[in-house]
């Protein structure tokens, strides 16, 4: 399975960029994975219109972007495109906004870039290393960050044993900011003890409509929220998807403790 900084390789990154508006970023985002040979020009159009028809739910932390699709032909490969922007631009989400730093994901399956998303939260959520990735002087230096985070260590796997209950985190599409928030509810339920109780998974709105009868919860979006309406199940809204401390309130809230 590829890392993170294999699917975010230097070339893929661009920083201090101009772009006139939310659609221009991530034209900017898509146009590095065009050229990387990672997809065509339609993927690029598919991210815009991911945002036009579901809003701007891929905003998922203060300042930051995960632009993506779902798999399409128009990804030749799975890989990732780093953009940061010189001026903030507003992508209209009532809270996270403006947008500094826009990632876009190319994936050819919902399995592939797991491992490397999880990577990417851990790495945005932690303020030190979040803080040497924004102020890194060129490709090269933002580069070395990801790769001296994994030549640190993978984080443990997961103790196994029997699941008591499941909590859903949902997206548009299932394969993008949906596991950034699934990764930050892993961490606050390992840090509870509860990793033998509840499992979680990552899905998109159509399936998680068919899949909320067999859980307790689901995470999203204020956006996807909308969009799910009533599932019969708690539906906690999350403005910022790497903050541990916003899905431990989330938690708390569903299990009344």
């Amino acid at each position: 399975m590829a890392s993170l900084s294999e699917l975010l390789p230097r070339e893929a990154i661009r920083l201090d960029v101009s772009a006139a508006d939310w659609r221009s970023a991530v034209r900017v985002a898509g146009e590095l994975l065009v050229t990387r040979g990672t997809t065509t020009d339609a993927y690029t159009d598919e991210m815009i219109r991911n945002v036009e028809e579901n809003g701007p739910y891929i905003v998922i932390a203060p300042g930051f972007a995960f632009a993506h699709a779902r798999p399409s032909p128009a990804v030749r490969r799975t890989g990732m495109s780093w953009v940061r922007l010189a001026e903030p631009v507003s992508f209209g989400h009532g809270t996270n906004d403006p947008v500094g730093l826009v990632v876009a994901l190319a994936a050819q399956d919902s399995g592939a870039h797991t491992a490397a998303m999880a990577a990417l939260a851990r790495l945005l959520g932690d303020p030190d290393t979040e803080a040497a990735l924004r102020d890194a002087a060129t490709p090269g230096d933002l580069h070395r960050v990801l790769q001296q985070q994994e030549s640190d260590g993978e984080r443990p796997a997961r103790a196994s044993g029997p699941a008591v209950q499941k909590i859903l985190t949902v997206c548009g599409n299932g394969v993008g900011t949906s596991l950034f928030l699934k990764n930050t509810l892993e961490q606050v339920l390992d840090r509870w003890g509860w990793e033998r109780h509840i499992t979680v998974e990552a899905t998109d709105t159509i399936s998680a409509k068919g899949k909320a009868a067999e859980a307790a919860a689901i995470l999203t979006s204020r956006e996807i929220a909308r969009t799910l309406g009533d599932v019969g199940i708690p539906v906690r809204v999350v403005e910022d998807f790497t903050s541990a401390k916003e899905v431990d309130a989330a938690l708390r809230e569903t299990y009344d403790v």
